[in-house]
């Protein structure tokens, strides 16, 4: 894949551009875009700029992180603290995600978003109250290991780091983590699949694929 280098300002740009050019594969009223990458690619940084440049082009946000639909710790944590492949496919509540947030969106939906289900600092429900997402609104949920849920992204982006940069900004205390991510490369391949590839290596100076034609 041939990467180009971008400043973040020219990337959100970029992005933000092709977002108020694009159309809802399902015909709805509402583009879903994701920001995939490992908590070290600080995707919701970039997920917030976008969301600014949307809105000042003249289009309603929201902004949701996976974060906030975690699984109670006592699901979570069932096999162990440190459980991998319970971190890759059992951590966060895929269910929720697709009843609060993208069920609501599809075509014909109410608009009606909950933008957090649950507070994995308290483990408790967050009690957030619901979100009306108007029409030509533009849904941006960022996290890691995000594609490969068949989730309705009409945009997807994926912030790549390689094996050693991604080990050299991990927290020393989620290091285990690490082998969820070498699987996720293998078994979903997010620099095949996602329309937008990042290369967030040295956060200064990332290089972008341009991604596809919109």
């Amino acid at each position: 894949m041939r990467l180009e280098a971008i400043s973040w300002e020219r990337l959100t740009d970029a992005l933000a551009d092709r977002v108020t050019r694009a159309e809802a594969a399902d015909g709805g009223p509402w583009l879903r875009v994701a920001v995939d990458g490992a908590p070290a690619a600080h995707g919701d940084a970039l997920a917030q700029r976008l969301a600014d440049a949307l809105r000042v082009r003249g289009r309603s946000v929201l902004v949701v992180a996976t974060a906030g639909f975690l699984r109670p710790a006592s699901l979570r944590y069932e096999f162990g603290r440190h459980d991998v492949d319970a971190y890759y496919d059992g951590w966060t509540d895929v269910g929720a995600l697709w009843r609060e947030v993208f069920n609501p969106l599809d075509a014909g939906g109410s608009g009606r978003v909950l933008p957090d289900l649950w507070d994995p600092v308290t483990d408790r429900a967050t009690r957030s109250p619901y979100v009306s997402l108007p029409p030509g609104g533009v849904l941006v949920v960022h996290g890691p290991l995000l594609l490969g849920h068949w989730f309705p992204f009409d945009l997807s982006v994926h912030l790549r780091l390689s094996p050693a940069a991604l080990t050299r900004r991990t927290e020393e205390d989620q290091q285990w983590t690490l082998p969820a991510f070498a699987r996720y490369e293998a078994e979903v391949r997010p620099t095949e699949s996602a329309d937008v590839v990042v290369r967030a290596d040295d956060p200064r100076h990332p290089a972008w694929n341009g991604g596809a034609t919109p």
